[in-house]
């Protein structure tokens, strides 16, 4: 755009001129800057490829010539189908509360991610969509391997099972006893990093100084924080990634045996996504009414197609209020194997995997049990990233108060998409 067009745009007086004096400015000004803009682009190009753009694993990436900024965009949606309902029995009960069929977009969520100024200083946020909650916003000083530091909020880095994304899971969802163990998202200031690295001695830690009260609050509710640690030994000097199955056939085997343990008094039981909750069989809670302590011990394993994946907890809660103290426990094993390793005629993509979990509520009172068998089938049309999963499962829970358990069977196929 020259100056003699830009004067011939200014001469037009219908209707440009019939608008107000502040319209009248802002377009007087979007024309002298387009005018500028046009000049100095033909002056100098070099402005148009100071930005990469590139697609990758993580989405579309936008990256600075020198490196110094970096961006990555992904979306994710995830469609469920799942008979008779979607939710996991929570007592006796509910086996099963609805015959009902579901069909839903279970997740929809958008991911931005990269570094800023330098490689080493990262950022990341993730925002639910069909819930319109942020679920994860956080910076993290990432210089050196062994010592670096995070603050905002995230899914606390305790359990395997829950840190894992929904994304990358081995089957359609997290196990019975993800509800009461996880410490989910929350608050606060974490240091982490891994010692030794390829020696017989290599370690991966993770220390967190945390709020205490779950996603999305802004402050605790007295003046005791919830501490947190995990001391992970990457015993064969590889650390094993935090997905579902063996996708890479690894020629060299990976396992750890992790330790964490966490303690916290605040108002709730149990978190969640939706924030802080309480476990069937305790009352809305107050201001420092719950201290729980509890621990977790984990293993992991990939090779050749096979993957293992293990967790025991325990936990206890002190009801400061009624003075009552009670016992958990819970554990689960999954395993899954690529059979085409086997088989010439099994299709690559496809893997068979298995879980069983149980789940004690209250260990001073027998025959109170819940127990989970599944079997799933996925089909990777492009790793985790285009998935579609299949999953029968079978529930049983036992009452001590009566003779015979409920039971009952859950079928599910999920589809898994990000781009």
């Amino acid at each position: 755009m020259n100056l003699r067009y830009t004067k011939k745009l200014m001469q037009i007086r219908i209707p440009v001129f019939h608008l107000g004096t502040p319209i009248k400015f802002i377009l007087l000004f979007i024309i002298i800057f387009n005018n500028a803009y046009s000049q100095e682009v033909n002056k100098d190009s070099i402005s148009l490829k100071k930005i990469e753009i590139d697609y990758t694993n993580k989405g579309f990436q936008f990256k600075t010539t020198d490196n110094k900024h970096l961006l990555h965009i992904e979306s994710r949606l995830q469609f469920r189908f799942a008979t008779p309902g979607d939710q996991n029995p929570l007592d006796y009960d509910d086996i099963f509360p609805t015959n009902n069929a579901v069909y839903k977009i279970n997740r929809a969520r958008l991911k931005i991610g990269g570094h800023a100024f330098q490689p080493y200083l990262k950022y990341y946020f993730e925002y639910e969509l069909s819930q319109s909650n942020l679920l994860d916003f956080r910076i993290m000083f990432e210089k050196w391997k062994g010592f670096n530091i995070k603050i905002g909020q995230w899914k606390t880095y305790y359990n395997r099972e829950r840190v894992i994304s929904s994304g990358k899971q081995q089957m359609v969802d997290r196990s019975i006893i993800n509800r009461p163990f996880t410490l989910d998202r929350q608050q606060g200031i974490s240091f982490y990093g891994r010692l030794f690295e390829e020696t017989p001695a290599d370690i991966t830690y993770h220390l967190s100084l945390l709020t205490g009260t779950g996603r999305g609050s802004t402050e605790n509710d007295d003046n005791k924080m919830m501490y947190v640690g995990r001391f992970q030994w990457n015993l064969l000097g590889r650390e094993v990634s935090m997905s579902g199955s063996d996708l890479e056939n690894l020629q060299k085997p990976e396992a750890l045996i992790a330790f964490a343990a966490a303690t916290n008094t605040s108002p709730y039981t149990r978190f969640s996504q939706a924030g802080g909750g309480q476990l069937e069989g305790f009352a809305e809670g107050v201001a420092g009414q719950y201290k729980v302590n509890q621990f977790m011990i984990e293993s992991a394993f990939k090779y050749k197609g096979f993957s293992w994946q293990s967790e025991l907890h325990r936990k206890t809660i002190f009801d400061n209020i009624n003075h009552t103290e009670t016992h958990l426990s819970g554990l689960y094993v999954q395993a899954g194997y690529f059979f085409s390793n086997v088989f010439d005629f099994i299709p690559k993509p496809l893997e068979v995997a298995g879980r069983f979990a149980n789940y004690n509520p209250n260990t001073e009172i027998p025959k109170d049990l819940e127990q989970e068998f599944g079997l799933a089938i996925n089909w990777f049309f492009n790793g985790h990233r285009n998935k579609l999963t299949s999953e029968i499962t079978y529930f049983q829970i036992d009452d001590n108060s009566l003779l015979d358990p409920a039971d009952g069977f859950r079928f599910r196929i999920q589809w898994d998409i990000s781009f």
